[in-house]
Protein backbone atom coordinates (compact mmCIF):
# COMPACT_ATOMS: atom_id res chain seq x y z
CA UNK A 1 0.00 0.00 0.00
CA UNK A 2 1.16 3.56 -0.67
CA UNK A 3 2.12 5.95 2.09
CA UNK A 4 -0.64 7.32 4.31
CA UNK A 5 -1.30 10.94 3.39
CA UNK A 6 -3.29 11.39 6.58
CA UNK A 7 -1.53 11.80 9.91
CA UNK A 8 -2.60 11.78 13.56
CA UNK A 9 -4.25 15.05 14.72
CA UNK A 10 -5.23 16.04 11.15
CA UNK A 11 -8.76 17.27 10.54
CA UNK A 12 -10.33 15.12 7.82
CA UNK A 13 -13.61 14.88 5.93
CA UNK A 14 -15.30 11.60 5.02
CA UNK A 15 -15.94 11.38 1.27
CA UNK A 16 -17.79 8.03 1.22
CA UNK A 17 -19.91 5.85 3.47
CA UNK A 18 -22.70 6.65 5.89
CA UNK A 19 -20.71 9.57 7.38
CA UNK A 20 -19.93 11.26 4.03
CA UNK A 21 -19.51 15.02 4.45
CA UNK A 22 -18.76 14.90 8.19
CA UNK A 23 -15.45 16.14 9.58
CA UNK A 24 -13.42 14.99 12.56
CA UNK A 25 -9.96 14.84 14.12
CA UNK A 26 -7.79 11.77 13.49
CA UNK A 27 -7.07 9.88 16.73
CA UNK A 28 -4.94 7.05 15.27
CA UNK A 29 -3.67 5.81 11.90
CA UNK A 30 -2.70 2.26 10.91
CA UNK A 31 -1.01 2.65 7.51
CA UNK A 32 -0.31 -1.07 7.21
CA UNK A 33 -4.03 -1.91 7.40
CA UNK A 34 -5.03 1.30 5.58
CA UNK A 35 -7.41 2.53 8.28
CA UNK A 36 -7.75 5.47 10.68
CA UNK A 37 -9.83 6.14 13.78
CA UNK A 38 -11.55 9.51 13.52
CA UNK A 39 -13.37 11.31 16.33
CA UNK A 40 -17.11 11.40 15.63
CA UNK A 41 -17.00 9.26 12.45
CA UNK A 42 -18.05 5.61 12.02
CA UNK A 43 -19.48 5.41 15.53
CA UNK A 44 -20.46 1.93 16.80
CA UNK A 45 -22.06 0.68 20.01
CA UNK A 46 -19.78 -1.16 22.44
CA UNK A 47 -21.16 -3.09 25.39
CA UNK A 48 -19.24 -2.85 28.69
CA UNK A 49 -19.83 -5.80 31.01
CA UNK A 50 -20.82 -5.49 34.66
CA UNK A 51 -18.14 -4.72 37.23
CA UNK A 52 -17.84 -3.18 40.67
CA UNK A 53 -17.33 0.18 39.03
CA UNK A 54 -20.34 -0.22 36.70
CA UNK A 55 -22.83 -2.54 38.44
CA UNK A 56 -25.30 -2.40 35.54
CA UNK A 57 -22.77 -2.37 32.70
CA UNK A 58 -22.97 0.26 30.00
CA UNK A 59 -23.33 0.76 26.24
CA UNK A 60 -20.88 3.29 24.79
CA UNK A 61 -20.58 4.94 21.38
CA UNK A 62 -16.97 4.52 20.22
CA UNK A 63 -15.36 5.38 16.86
CA UNK A 64 -14.44 2.36 14.73
CA UNK A 65 -11.65 2.36 12.12
CA UNK A 66 -12.53 3.81 8.70
CA UNK A 67 -10.63 3.18 5.45
CA UNK A 68 -8.08 5.84 4.48
CA UNK A 69 -9.51 5.78 0.96
CA UNK A 70 -12.75 7.23 2.38
CA UNK A 71 -10.98 10.22 3.99
CA UNK A 72 -9.47 13.45 2.70
CA UNK A 73 -7.58 16.14 4.64
CA UNK A 74 -9.86 19.11 5.34
CA UNK A 75 -8.70 22.50 4.10
CA UNK A 76 -10.29 25.27 6.19
CA UNK A 77 -9.42 27.87 3.55
CA UNK A 78 -11.26 25.96 0.79
CA UNK A 79 -13.86 24.60 3.25
CA UNK A 80 -13.68 21.11 1.70
CA UNK A 81 -11.57 17.98 1.44
CA UNK A 82 -8.47 18.33 -0.73
CA UNK A 83 -5.95 16.10 -2.46
CA UNK A 84 -2.41 16.21 -1.09
CA UNK A 85 1.00 16.25 -2.74
CA UNK A 86 4.48 16.30 -1.22
CA UNK A 87 6.90 19.17 -1.88
CA UNK A 88 10.55 19.20 -0.84
CA UNK A 89 11.58 22.21 1.27
CA UNK A 90 15.26 21.93 2.03
CA UNK A 91 15.74 18.48 3.54
CA UNK A 92 12.06 17.97 4.52
CA UNK A 93 8.95 16.84 2.66
CA UNK A 94 5.90 19.02 3.33
CA UNK A 95 2.30 18.09 2.53
CA UNK A 96 0.61 20.69 0.33
CA UNK A 97 -3.04 20.91 -0.80
CA UNK A 98 -3.29 20.52 -4.58
CA UNK A 99 -5.88 23.21 -5.28
CA UNK A 100 -5.08 25.94 -2.77
CA UNK A 101 -1.42 25.33 -1.89
CA UNK A 102 -2.20 25.24 1.83
CA UNK A 103 0.55 23.58 3.85
CA UNK A 104 -0.32 20.89 6.39
CA UNK A 105 1.80 20.55 9.55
Amino acid sequence: MSTARIKKDDVVVAVAGRDAGKTGKVLAVNAKKGVAVVEGLNMVKKGIRKSEKLPNGQILDVPAPIALSNLQPYDAKAKKGVRVSYVREGDRSVRVAKGTGTRFA
